[in-house]
């Protein structure tokens, strides 16, 4: 079982995740693989219809930020996805939807606190994909951890915790993206999809 890190270990938290991110995809690579295949090319958060993720034992939403409520480094929801996340308040109950990036900025907490007051960020975790945050999630709201939705663009990240906390992973192959304001930000995390995408097929080759 994974293990929490001391504060000095929080250092080397970004290099730290990566590795995990190869090595834990690795272990899972057939999961990450059918997930991969399985997963529409315009996949989006707004094909997500809640109601019909609640049917189907949905009782949890833990979503990604940067490609999945917006382009990367937004400090605020597209106005697409703030109605999408309307519409699953009014399923799910505020209370149990979480945003659990990566980058949990003060300025895109004090939006949320504005517009949606109930969803938290989880923070204070070790990054995705550990699954520290989903774990945290599951505590928080007392269900189980297979009955919580990670939504996330990125295979080696959110996905895999979602595998390795043993929550549902959905993967996000559309991700929202703008080259016009952050062109060399979207290109690198562009690279990283589809690195992790290459990664993905060639080690469910062993």
């Amino acid at each position: 079982m994974l293990q929490p890190i001391s504060t000095a270990d929080n250092y080397m938290s970004f290099p730290a995740h990566i590795f995990a991110g190869f090595s834990l995809g690795f272990y899972h690579r057939h999961s990450l693989r059918q997930l991969l295949d399985s997963t529409p090319l315009n996949s989006n958060i707004l094909e997500l219809d809640p109601k019909e993720l609640q049917l189907t034992g949905v009782a949890a939403l833990a979503l990604d930020f940067d490609g999945v409520l917006a382009h990367h480094g937004a400090p605020v929801p597209d106005p697409a996805a703030i109605a999408w996340m309307k519409r699953c308040e009014t399923i799910f109950g505020g209370n149990k939807i979480f945003i659990l990036s990566n980058k949990p900025t003060d300025e895109r907490k004090q939006w949320f606190a504005a517009n949606f007051a109930a969803m938290r960020f989880i923070s204070g975790v070790r990054k995705k994909p550990y699954p520290d945050g989903l774990n945290k999630t599951g505590e928080l709201i007392g269900v189980p951890l297979s009955s919580i939705l990670m939504v996330d663009d990125r295979l080696l990240t959110g996905c895999l915790a979602a595998l390795v906390a043993g929550a549902r992973p959905c993967y996000i192959r559309r991700p929202s993206v703008s080259f016009k304001y952050r062109p060399v930000a979207e290109l690198f995390f562009w690279l990283l999809r589809t690195t992790e995408r290459l990664f993905v097929r060639l080690a469910s080759l062993f």
